[in-house]
């Protein structure tokens, strides 16, 4: 049975609609909107934590939204083992909501990106990421003014120890370097999940680049994954 998916819509939500769009559509799965101030999570097997600006990014980003009613149950859903997926500002939020660890700081270069980007995958183990292949180059599209992900030199390490990094930026050929480095993040990081390996947060969109007819599929391939993942 393919799974049912739950997108959460919180105030400045602006990538919901994409992802519901990429889920109904394209991949074909059942999705539902949940609302910020619903408790319910309506029996989804999966949430996303779409991208936007919560609450218009005033204090922090992600940090007003953390405090949202139905973030609650998706924090009770998490420690039940429930998988979560939070892109570019639901990524932020679930930093904020401290199911992942470290920071996302402003860009490096203190100006908002967006563009096509290159994603290494590093952890091809994980149940987002198993029927990739470790070392495949996606090429996925960046929207932020906070990309920059930061965290101190023990949380790098176990972040490392555990494998769970699981998508660096890099260049077309592979290259992992500063020059395929679009925010200042700390080893490149484009995506990580936690240690129990069902929370993952990603800055890159794959929703936006999952339809043949924008000429951009790889997105899909992360978000097919995912499915056929589920249903096995």
């Amino acid at each position: 049975m393919k799974p049912k998916f739950g997108v959460v819509v919180f105030p400045g939500s602006n990538c919901d609609h994409d992802a519901y769009y990429a889920l109904k559509k394209i991949i074909g799965v059942d999705v539902n909107f949940l609302w910020h101030k619903d408790i319910s999570l309506q029996d989804s097997d999966i949430i996303i934590l779409p991208g936007g600006f919560s609450y218009g990014d005033y204090l922090r980003t992600g940090a007003i939204a953390r405090f949202s009613p139905i973030m609650n149950s998706v924090i009770d859903f998490s420690q039940k083992g429930g998988k979560i997926i939070g892109i570019c500002n639901g990524f932020q939020i679930l930093l904020e909501a401290k199911l992942l660890p470290g920071v996302l700081l402003k860009n490096k270069s203190l100006q908002f990106v967006c563009k096509d980007v290159y994603l290494s995958v590093e952890n091809d183990n994980t149940f987002f990421t198993k029927g990739l292949n470790k070392n495949e180059f996606l090429k996925v599209p960046i929207a932020h003014g906070e990309g920059n992900y930061f965290a101190d030199e023990f949380t790098l390490k176990s972040l490392i120890e555990n494998d769970q990094i699981v998508f660096k930026y890099s260049s077309s050929d592979g290259k992992i370097n500063d020059e395929s480095n679009p925010n200042g993040s700390l080893l490149n990081i484009a995506g990580i999940i936690n240690k129990e390996g069902n929370v993952l947060g990603l800055m890159p969109h794959p929703e936006r680049s999952c339809s043949p007819v924008l000429g951009k599929n790889d997105g899909g391939l992360i978000l097919n994954a995912i499915v056929k993942n589920f249903m096995n």
